[in-house]
Formats: structure tokens, C-alpha cells, sequence
């Protein structure tokens, strides 16, 4: 039984309304109550706070805060897929994920690429270092599958209940600000990546706090955290929940061989769809991996998920005709590795 199923009204609307558009001003409970109130449930600022306090401690949240964009903080990520031998499958795994680079790592049903992960480093050039390296330990070729274009990232997961389009958004309330044409970080900035990457305090004054902590002025914290959200160095302000325990136990990456003069037509009509939470293009590999484009989605039973990749073929029909051999889903199975990107050290690399 998944924990949503223990959620009340008002856990359902909270989860659904802030998966992004938080405030960002100095109590911003009080505002996002009283968009939840104008939808018809009605909560007071304290209520919401302590109600967000509990979904993160019983781990329907993974946090609260601001979702980082690591792209856009510095360093490079990519995704790998290779193939480890079913008789030395735990082997493999285990000397993939010795490398501190390896941030996540799924094993997906695919006849030959079973082993899929994410290498994140400072440098970008280190790529090409810790895959030579992980080819070297295991005996297996691995296959870079960096992101060429990105149509969409915003794995939100709604729930039945109020709100249930997700649709507030109160991410207008704050400083007025505008975007800064620069690339690199200050070191403040970097320290204040480095502080909120694994969330804001959940308190009433969340912003205060974490200026506090560094020792910093409170607006200077909020106009910064609300011009990252412009400069796309944050990709929203709210709740991130934790997709399995709201039910969604159903991850299906599905790959598709999209003739490469339509792309840039199917990669919106694709990202539009609400369920699609990852849309990208990527790289062939001839000869084993014939797809370039990567649309990922989450059902909470095989029949949502089974109907939901059916609607991305019906999408996908539209421009082309689709045939069987042009398209997968590879669904995960188990996960061998999930920490954090290392995102302090990709900020420190780029810091001036």
C-alpha cells in the first residue's frame, strides 16, 4: 500500500498546489494559505506549515525548497547505458558505483543495456576520464548518452483531490528582479547554492533562516533565490515529493527513433503532455542503441502506465509512422545507486 493512500484532503491539496510557484517573500505560508483557501480549502498559514512539516518527516516529501538546476550551476552531467552480464550483474554494479561521480543508478529491462547511470562531474572533461576508467574495471563498453536538446524537465506527480491541476502558482509574489548575464557564481552565491540544495528550513520564515545560517541580509537571500528562478539556476520554489510514496511505482523510459528532421516538431507536442516528466534528445549509438529521443513517464499502476505510452505513440503518430521496431520502454527495476550530484563542488569549479 502506498503512503497516499493514508493522505487527507488537505495533505492532496498541498501536494498538488506547491509543487512549484512558492513564495518567495519573507513569510510566504501566509500567501500560499490564502491561495489554497481561494480554491476552496480552507487552512490557515500555521496549519500549512505544520502540515508541510509532516509530510517531509513521514517521507511523502523528499524536501522542501528550491530545486536546483545543476546544468546551469556548472559542471556537467550525463547519462550512460552499458551492459552488465547477468552472472557478474552485482559485480558490475558494485564497481560502477564505487566511482563517486556515479550519482544515480537503475537497473532497466532491456535484452542487452541493463545498467543505466548518471555521471556528474565539476569538469566536463572528466567525462571521458571516469567512463575509460569504469570500461577498464568491469570489461564493458559504455555508451555516453549526453542531453543534445531538452524539451521538458518538471516531474511534477498529482494526486486525486483538491487542486487537482496543479495549477497554483504564486511564484510572482517576491522582489522585483532582473536576470544577471553571467554564468559564473559569486561566492556568495555558491554558498547559498551549497546551503539550499537539500532544502529550506520549513519554518515560517524559511528565507530569514537560511541568511541567518550564512550570515547575509534576508532580501539579499530572497531577491538572489527569485532571480535564480528567472535565470533558470533554479528550476521552481515548493514541495518535491517523493513519487513512491504517493503511488507512483511505475517508471517508464521510453525511447523512440524519431527521424532527425522531425525532432524539433515532436519534442514539444511530447513535453505538452501533463504525465511526461523528462523529454530529451540524445544520441544514437549504430549498431546498438537506435534511438535520439527520451521521453520518461510515471504511472501508479501498469494500466496507467501502459495507457500513458500509448498516448506518447498516438503523439508520435501524428508526424511519422510509427512502426514496432521504432520505439522501447525500458522500465527500472531496481535502483542500484541514488545520491546527490555532488552540486557543491560543480558550484566551487565555477565560482569567480
Amino acid at each position: 500500500m502506498s503512503q497516499s493512500t493514508g493522505l487527507d484532503r488537505l495533505d492532496r491539496a498541498v501536494v498538488n498546489a506547491f509543487q512549484g510557484g512558492f513564495p518567495v517573500v519573507a513569510e510566504p505560508f501566509e500567501p500560499a494559505a490564502e491561495a489554497l483557501r481561494e480554491r476552496g480549502v480552507d487552512v490557515t498559514a500555521d496549519e500549512l506549515l505544520e502540515r508541510v512539516q509532516a509530510l517531509d518527516e513521514e517521507g511523502v516529501l523528499t524536501r522542501f525548497g528550491a530545486l536546483i538546476n545543476a546544468q546551469e550551476i556548472g559542471g556537467a552531467a550525463t547519462l550512460v547505458a552499458m551492459h552488465a552480464p547477468e552472472e557478474r550483474f552485482e559485480e558490475v554494479a558494485e564497481q560502477v558505483n564505487a566511482h563517486r561521480e556515479v550519482a544515480h543508478n537503475y537497473e532497466r529491462e532491456h535484452p542487452h543495456l541493463n545498467m543505466w547511470f548518471v555521471v556528474s562531474v565539476a569538469d566536463p572533461d572528466e567525462v571521458d576520464r571516469v567512463l575509460a576508467d569504469i570500461e577498464a574495471e568491469t570489461g564493458q563498453e559504455t555508451y555516453n548518452l549526453p542531453k543534445q536538446r531538452e524539451f521538458r524537465v518538471e516531474a511534477k506527480f498529482l494526486l486525486d483531490g483538491p487542486v487537482e491541476d496543479g495549477d497554483v502558482d504564486c511564484s510572482a509574489l517576491g522582489p522585483d528582479v532582473e536576470a544577471v548575464d553571467r554564468d559564473t557564481l559569486t561566492p556568495e552565491e555558491r554558498d547559498l547554492v551549497v546551503e539550499i540544495q537539500g532544502g529550506l528550513p520549513i519554518t515560517a520564515t524559511p528565507y530569514a533562516d537560511v541568511a541567518e545560517e550564512l550570515g547575509v541580509d534576508a532580501d539579499w537571500v530572497r531577491r538572489t533565490i527569485k532571480r535564480f528562478d528567472r535565470e533558470g539556476k533554479v528550476r521552481r520554489v515548493g514541495v518535491i515529493p517523493n513519487h513512491y510514496a504517493l503511488g507512483y511505482t511505475e517508471n517508464g523510459m521510453t525511447v523512440w527513433n524519431v527521424p532527425d528532421d522531425l525532432v524539433e516538431e515532436v519534442g514539444p507536442e511530447v513535453a505538452s503532455l501533463g504525465f511526461v516528466t523528462h523529454c530529451y534528445q540524445r544520441p544514437r549509438h549504430e549498431g546498438v542503441w537506435p534511438y535520439n529521443f527520451f521521453a520518461m513517464t510515471h504511472g501508479r499502476s501498469e494500466a496507467e502506465s501502459e495507457a500513458r505510452i500509448q498516448e506518447v505513440r498516438e503523439t508520435m503518430e501524428r508526424y511519422w509512422d510509427v512502426g514496432d521496431d521504432d520505439w522501447d520502454t525500458l522500465f527500472s527495476t531496481r535502483i542500484l545507486k541514488k545520491t546527490g550530484i555532488r552540486l557543491d563542488e560543480r558550484a566551487e569549479a565555477n565560482t569567480r
